[in-house]
């Protein structure tokens, strides 16, 4: 009995944190594209680029706009 005076908090405490986990997630952005990022892994990408797009998608990638 005195096990589920312990162990009644940490449950809720577990559940409250992967909450708060979730909340975080949904606030970064992290579900934002979904269906984009499906058909994106699908695209066939391995034609090399020329050095201006290759900034130009660095660039994007690290501002955090990329398509």
């Amino acid at each position: 009995m005195n096990s589920i005076l312990y162990l009644i908090p940490i449950a809720l405490g577990l559940g409250l944190v992967a909450l708060g986990a979730f909340a975080w997630s949904v606030a970064s952005g992290q579900y934002r594209d979904l269906k984009g990022d499906s058909v994106r892994m699908l695209e066939d990408d391995d034609t090399p680029l020329d050095p201006e797009t290759a900034k130009q998608r660095r660039k994007l990638i690290e501002t955090g706009e990329h398509p």
